[in-house]
């Protein structure tokens, strides 16, 4: 088997795994049974079976890709958040942030960042 295959289905399961993690994050209803079923589909659908047949290297490779693109993500959030002077581990908890300065705006067509467990009373007032 060529290393490039191997290579090809991780990459594969990376993008699948950074995409998983970033649909999740920024869900916009509650969490549902279809959550679990999107989840199961990307990791053993009948898709990736037919291109990485279960046993077989490139599954292996597919898997490993999968989760590290997904704790990737995870990663890259929290250097990007530690590393900023707004943002505070309190980000990740309930999407505390501090205002922005007198100088500085956000335009009204941003969409607005979420948090999967933040609530209407924990936010910051507008």
């Amino acid at each position: 088997m060529a290393m490039w295959e191997l290579i090809g289905a991780g990459a594969f399961g990376f993008v699948l795994g950074w995409n998983l993690y970033f649909v999740n994050r920024y869900r916009t209803g509650e969490i549902g049974l279809s959550d679990l079923a999107a989840l199961l589909g990307a990791v053993g659908g009948g898709a990736v079976l037919a291109l990485f047949p279960a046993g077989s290297r490139l599954f292996g490779a597919y898997g490993v890709g999968l989760a590290a693109g997904f704790f990737a993500y995870l990663v890259v959030l929290l250097i990007m958040v530690a590393r900023s002077d707004d943002f505070g581990v309190e980000w990740f908890l309930d999407g505390r942030r501090r205002k922005p300065a007198d100088e500085e705006h956000i335009p009204a067509e941003t969409r607005a960042s979420g948090a999967p467990m933040s609530r209407e009373d924990t936010r910051l007032p507008s």
